[in-house]
């Protein structure tokens, strides 16, 4: 009786594993489309055996719980590669966005927008025009509205670049509370986990720790670090502390100089999240050197063709007779004080096209030398060193070497990210054929160990009816 009772013991500890087991693959089953869900496995314990007369016997096995099926390191790789994946898309659009402004416009010659090559040679054209009969005055009109179109592709060019770095900027501060929310769930979840899972996997708490982290690299560039009781630290790119366990340091943002810097407490964090991957990173790269670089070159370009084309017109005589003065200089553009705004503030404050100085000074009318003089400005070296439409060709061919550059690396990445994606999946997603095939498994040994438990309830039975065939219900 007593090793019925022994085999019964066995049994019935068998068809416990068996049902945990089962429970796990249904498990499995039913989040197979969870966001973050890690496939888990059951464990299973040898118990310990029974020696008698020196013999050793078996004592079957328990089910002690499930493993998750991750690889910390893979999940961090990835996490790698997602920030830097997201900084790089952040950039690139609005790359995207600031090359469109100088990308000529498709279809009716009526829209010029961002034609501002076509406008510079237009501009010194039309003084090439009016070398021919330097009294016309549908000419002199033609050279005044011609730098109208100019100076007003400059300023709409540039006025729509600071309108882009303002956007990016209201971008960059609606991350703050995200980031907030996303560590401080993780810090939550490492005090959750270090109380119930000290030293092994946390299942599904450990899951949503790794999602919340997940989507903090997609916001920002971050450094994970294990601590003691299974816990993450978290810092920036650069070092800052944002996770410390239990423990959670706010990001804050204000305006310094009228643009979003951040802060963790009083520290100006602000240049070490740029370039540092995540949407952040991305999108401080762009507002605070992409498009200052690019505003600074059309400043260049407004502020070089201003003062030339102005002096130079100042020198001569109009078609009245004058030359300019002190106080009534014949200046075409209004003339920059300063290099830095003056794309924006390009304009044309000649209206009277007789005031346009074809002639030289002292020369009568009808002369056309200083029209030769500004016609041939146009394929002089003065911007940088180059000529006006040299230095605006290397600007956008430099621009646009930036923006290949940027989409070659965020194609890469991407790749990356996709090619780290396939190897997570394939180890920790669920499988629902490898699911259907364990429940296959996990149910015939249920069935085995059922069948045995149904013959030891007939020994059982005959046993206490001393023999005698009994049928057992």
């Amino acid at each position: 009786m007593g090793s019925i009772n022994a085999a019964f013991y066995l049994i019935t500890g068998a068809l416990e594993a068996d049902q945990s087991a089962l429970d796990i693959v249904a498990n499995n089953v039913a989040n197979a489309n969870t966001p973050g869900y890690t496939r888990e496995v059951p464990n299973w314990r040898e118990n310990i055996p029974v020696e008698i007369a020196g013999v050793s016997y078996g004592t079957g096995v328990t089910q002690t719980g499930s493993t998750s099926v991750r690889d910390r390191v893979l999940e961090e790789r990835l996490s790698q590669q997602q920030q830097a994946q997201s900084g790089s898309s952040a950039r690139l659009a609005a790359l995207d966005s600031v090359q469109a402004l100088f990308t000529p416009a498709s279809g009716s010659s009526s829209s010029r927008a961002g034609d501002i090559g076509s406008d510079i040679t237009g501009f010194f054209n039309s003084f090439a025009s009016l070398e021919a009969n330097p009294t016309d005055a549908s000419l002199r009109s033609q050279v005044l509205a011609t730098a109208r179109l100019l100076a007003g592709d400059i300023s709409n060019a540039a006025t729509s670049l600071n309108a882009q770095a303002t956007s990016l900027d209201q971008q960059v501060a609606s991350i703050t509370s995200q980031v907030n929310s996303l560590t401080a769930a993780v810090a939550q979840l490492n005090l959750q986990i270090a109380g119930s899972s000290p030293s092994g996997d946390a299942g599904s708490l450990e899951d949503e720790r790794q999602l919340d982290l997940a989507k903090l690299s997609q916001l920002i560039g971050i450094n994970q670090i294990r601590t003691e009781n299974n816990g993450i630290s978290v810092t920036t790119g650069s070092g800052e502390m944002l996770i410390s366990e239990g423990n959670s340091y706010a990001l804050s943002d204000g305006a310094v100089n009228g643009v979003t810097h951040f802060f963790v407490g009083n520290r100006d964090i602000t240049a070490g999240l740029s370039g540092g991957g995540g949407q952040v990173g991305g999108l401080l790269t762009a507002r605070d050197q992409d498009i200052p670089k690019v505003l600074g070159k059309l400043d260049e370009l407004a502020y070089d063709l201003s003062t030339q084309v102005n002096a130079l017109n100042n020198s001569g005589t109009d078609l009245n007779g004058n030359t300019g003065s002190g106080a009534s200089p014949l200046y075409i553009f209004l003339e920059p004080t300063t290099v830095s705004g003056s794309a924006e503030k390009m304009s044309v404050v000649m209206s009277d096209p007789s005031l346009v100085a074809a002639a030289a000074a002292g020369q009568g009318t009808g002369d056309n030398a200083n029209a030769r003089a500004l016609a041939a400005l146009g394929n002089s070296l003065i911007v940088s060193g180059l000529t006006p439409t040299a230095f605006y060709s290397d600007f956008v061919t430099s621009l646009g070497a930036t923006v290949s550059e940027v989409r070659i690396e965020n194609t890469a990445q991407s790749a990356s990210v996709t090619q780290l994606q396939t190897v997570r999946n394939a180890l920790s997603n669920v499988n629902l054929n490898d699911e259907a095939a364990m429940m296959q498994q996990f149910e015939r040994s249920f069935q085995a160990a059922s069948q045995i438990f149904a013959i030891l309830n007939r020994i059982m039975a005959s046993a206490i009816n001393l023999g005698v065939q009994t049928s057992v219900s």
